[in-house]
């Protein structure tokens, strides 16, 4: 048997002589057989991946994750099969930057999509005999157990307690914390995005997790302008917040502190939309229609969203949840002068501690508005804001980290 795995090797094939199943690569590992198996020169760890709606073009905090990261893995030798969901995406297979992306059919149900979507997903990972299955968000982290019972080896990743959303009733409240406790419980390993999140999950079910950030990559502004004319805007003349139109993003907020206001030479631009209309969603629409100095771009991206960030006065982040803020990090790479909720998951990104206001404090909220808008924002404030991303908050230093993650869960 040893000869017979030197003689793969040596063609390059390694792989169980009983399962066919490859190890991680550039390690030894033992496969269902028990025995050590050295991975030949053309080996990819398979990996498949539940969790996100879907990329690119779909809004979502844990799908821009998704979007950085799994290309990046791609151009490390792995083999990625994103799982996504049919209403948002192309109905038919596509690839995305050497990722795999297989559109599943499900409810277009904000209770039902995830669960009906991630069960799907998990049998159709088991048909492909990942190495590892990669699985994001407390809802879907409920299938963790039938992934284990079905053989394969999996990593949830927590990107914070959506138990702790507006938008869900009690039930679904108690029934997120139940699926949060059952993929901690049956992981192989576990990835939180901040470090308080691994705290909170070391408090409730004394569990370690491997502290993993989201990341952004460093842009380069945009000097066109044509966003800017389309939406009726001028250099540094407008407050811009990005996000989903649900209740913890405080939005609704957000346009109350501006009208307070009531500035004549700024205007408010928020740039995102719904996943599923509903009467919060109608209703904050309807109030920014009545103050003509408030533009709602929709959900946009690519050059529009880039010539947004490159020129505005102030990026405001008004949420009451967040895992880690993607938007924030983004806001901050671009050199923007920000303020944001002092909720745990903001802080983490280490603003000043100047630039905090109090969640759903309208009054604290215009007050810092009014503030940072009038206050002049440094180059030197601005370099070193973009440095500290940089050095913390790298999407290749991410991957790598991912990957090692990987190597442990495949042992």
């Amino acid at each position: 048997m040893h000869l017979l795995i030197l003689i793969l090797h040596k063609r390059g094939k390694g792989g169980c002589r009983k399962t066919g199943r490859l190890p991680c690569p550039q390690a030894m590992f033992l496969c269902h057989c028990k025995v050590r198996i050295v991975p030949g020169k053309d080996f990819k760890m398979k990996i498949a991946v539940v969790g996100t709606r879907g990329f690119p073009g779909v809004q979502g905090g844990v799908e821009t994750h998704c979007r950085q990261l799994y290309p990046r893995l791609a151009d490390h030798d792995c083999d990625i099969t994103v799982f996504a969901r049919k209403p948002y995406v192309d109905s038919e297979p596509y690839t995305y930057n050497g990722v795999y992306i297989i559109p599943l059919s499900c409810p277009a149900n904000k209770f039902l999509e995830a669960i009906v979507h991630t069960f799907k997903g998990v049998l159709k990972a088991h048909a492909m005999k990942p190495d590892i299955l990669h699985i994001h968000a407390v809802g879907p982290s409920l299938f963790v157990p039938l992934a284990r019972l079905l053989g394969m080896r999996v990593v949830i990743t927590n990107h914070g307690p959506d138990y702790n959303r507006k938008k869900w009733p009690p039930p679904a409240k108690m029934f997120l914390r139940f699926c949060e406790r059952v993929g901690v419980a049956f992981a192989n390993e576990v990835i939180a995005i901040s470090g308080s999140i691994a705290a909170d999950i070391k408090s409730k079910y004394g569990r370690d997790s491997v502290v993993i950030p989201n990341g952004v990559d460093l842009p380069t502004p945009l000097d066109t302008e044509s966003a800017l004319r389309k939406y009726g805007l001028r250099k540094r003349g407008y407050v811009l917040a990005v996000g989903r139109f649900v209740p913890e993003k405080g939005f609704d907020d957000l346009i109350g502190a501006f009208n307070r206001l009531a500035l004549k030479d700024m205007k408010l631009v928020i740039a995102g939309d719904a996943d599923h209309e509903d009467r919060y969603s109608r209703a904050l629409k309807a109030r920014a229609r009545s103050n003509e100095n408030i533009v709602l771009t929709g959900f946009i991206t690519g050059q529009p969203l880039q010539e947004l960030y490159s020129h505005a006065g102030l990026f405001v982040l008004p949420s009451y949840h967040e895992g880690l803020p993607i938007v924030l990090l983004e806001a901050m790479s671009y050199g923007l002068s920000c303020i944001a909720s002092d909720i745990p998951a903001n802080r983490n990104v280490e603003l000043e501690r100047e630039r905090f206001f109090e969640a759903g404090n309208v009054t604290s909220l215009a007050e810092k508005m009014k503030e940072f808008i009038n206050r002049p924002w440094e180059a030197a404030e601005r370099k070193k804001q973009i440095d500290l991303i940089n050095e913390k908050y790298n999407w290749g230093k991410i991957a790598g980290d991912t990957l090692d993650v990987y190597k442990k869960t495949a042992r």
